[in-house]
């Protein structure tokens, strides 16, 4: 149910960081190095390993995307003796990485989202009648039990900006979830968000990573307060 495709990195530092990295539909695991973002990774961070993983759609409408990453990819990485885990989600991904966070926040040190799906148009529309997403409230919500579970958690997670799961953002300005990232943005430390001429494609998300590398994330583990 899920497919995977792994990148070892070129360092042998006993530090070791595992980043997961989620795809949006219709996008193979190994399109990540294809597309230059596992080398990108590498060029900067030489002891990240990366596991790309591409989930079935089913395990999304199921609502058991997070217990089938944590079964097949986590669990098996913390047997292996890695102690520092990283999300990486693009688009439908991105809301795979927030599933994942909200149900195991205590074993993700970090999420970088690109262009991630945060609900429908009619989600985000709620959100914004709302005024935004502090504002909005799950009482009478027509948003799905998915999008719903994983706003709550968002909702609860930018109130109280917990030390982990550290998390960042970047999208294209012209991307057509502009107006939900936006939202999200405005809850974020302004240096955890990266925003790009572009829409919602590879050439964008590769600018964004870059940027995000830039910022050096991986550099320190997350500690448990601010």
């Amino acid at each position: 149910m899920i497919t995977c495709t792994r990148h070892n990195a070129p360092g042998d530092d006993g530090d070791r960081v595992l980043l997961v990295m989620l795809p949006g539909v219709g996008i193979a695991p190994a399109q990540f190095a294809e597309r230059g973002m596992v080398a990108a990774l590498h060029e900067r961070s030489r002891a990240i390993d990366v596991v790309a993983a591409r989930p079935a759609l089913e395990l999304y409408l199921d609502g058991t995307i997070a217990a089938a990453l944590h079964q097949g990819i986590v669990e098996p990485a913390l047997t292996q003796g890695y102690k520092r885990l990283w999300f990486l989600g693009i688009s439908l991904g991105g809301l795979a990485a927030l599933l994942y966070a909200a149900g195991h926040a205590a074993e993700v040190e970090g999420l970088v989202l690109l262009a991630p799906f945060l609900g429908t148009q009619g989600t985000i529309a709620e959100l914004a009648g709302a005024g935004g997403l502090a504002a909005w409230s799950p009482s009478g919500s027509m948003t799905t039990p998915i999008e719903r579970r994983m706003l709550i958690w968002l909702q609860d997670f930018l109130a109280r900006r917990p030390a982990r799961p550290a998390l960042y953002l970047g999208y294209g300005r012209s991307d057509r979830f502009a107006q939900a990232h936006r939202m999200l943005a405005e809850g974020l430390p302004k240096d955890r968000v990266v925003a790009a001429e572009g829409g919602h494609d590879w050439d964008t998300w590769l600018m964004l990573w870059r940027q995000v590398l830039e910022a050096a994330p991986f550099r320190t583990t997350i500690g448990d307060a601010r």
